[in-house]
């Protein structure tokens, strides 16, 4: 037999993780999916808990665990984040896009979760909070294998943290997929760039769907650092890509197409963050 709760303070949800035993919901629409038939375990369901609430000015932004990709598309944020804009805009439908959170989509770790990339580009810090205490972890730390994350048992994670640093310059995410919508990425990529007259003076880049995790593309990065920003797309090289990739080949597509929609799909979107 399962038990449900659904707590609306924080000390009260990391109370019962402590016990164990509990696994969390925060938003469903990866858990009953894969539970089948029935939840084995008993639930915490976390929507409610009013600390995972809301998107505040907190030394950058904090982006409380249970703030729906709704949540996300429809409040006004700086440019930086753009791009996780409009990833929040293409994960599933409206119906998943209203109940789905971003605490969710992290825990699940899908190699294809387009709320990863955008967040790397935003150099995202993951809030785990329990009855021991809180801890901060980078979300490139976070993710560590498909379905594997640095999250304890007895954790939940609180919020998302974007540093003030991050919040400059504009934010572009593209994907790729079998159809328009309702779809998961094939390959997708987000880059935040910050640009001086006419030059890169920063630039975030991340692909997703490509490797085991979600990765930032370094040698890409520093190849663009301090370049003009006319002709930026015609710089990108596949050896720079293929550097900084391990693409798996899986029933959406094979490894070297995967490479190839990268590299078509980091020439557009910096060709949309450079603009």
């Amino acid at each position: 037999m399962t038990d449900y709760s659904r707590p609306s303070r924080l000390r009260d949800a990391l109370a019962l993780m402590a016990g164990g035993g509990w696994d969390v919901l925060a938003g469903g629409t990866d858990v009953y999916p894969g539970a089948g038939a029935q939840l084995r375990r008993s639930v915490v369901d976390v929507t409610g808990i009013v600390e995972m609430q809301g998107i505040t000015q907190q030394d950058g932004l904090r982006i409380g665990g249970a703030v729906t990709w709704a949540e996300i598309a429809a409040t006004p944020l700086p440019a930086a984040l753009a791009g996780l804009q409009r990833a929040a805009v293409q994960v599933g439908g409206r119906q998943v896009q209203n109940v789905g959170t971003i605490a969710g989509n992290l825990c699940n770790a899908s190699p294809a979760a387009d709320g990863v990339p955008p967040l790397l580009t935003l150099d995202a810090v993951v809030e785990l909070d329990s009855a021991n205490g809180r801890r901060d972890v980078p979300l490139a730390e976070f993710i560590l294998a498909p379905r594997r994350t640095d999250r304890r048992p007895d954790e939940l994670v609180v919020a998302v943290r974007i540093p003030q640093r991050a919040l400059g310059g504009k934010g572009v995410f593209l994907k790729l997929g079998a159809r328009a919508h309702l779809v998961i990425s094939i390959a997708s990529v987000a880059v935040r760039c910050v640009t001086n007259e006419g030059i890169v003076t920063e630039i975030m880049i991340a692909a997703g769907a490509c490797s085991p995790v979600p990765c930032r593309l370094p040698i890409i990065e520093a190849a663009l650092l301090g370049a003009p920003v006319a002709g930026l797309a015609g710089r990108i090289r596949a050896e720079g890509i293929t550097a900084s990739l391990s693409p798996i080949d899986d029933v959406r597509a094979p490894a070297g197409y995967r490479l190839e929609a990268v590299a078509e799909l980091l020439r557009r979107a910096l060709e949309g963050a450079a603009g």
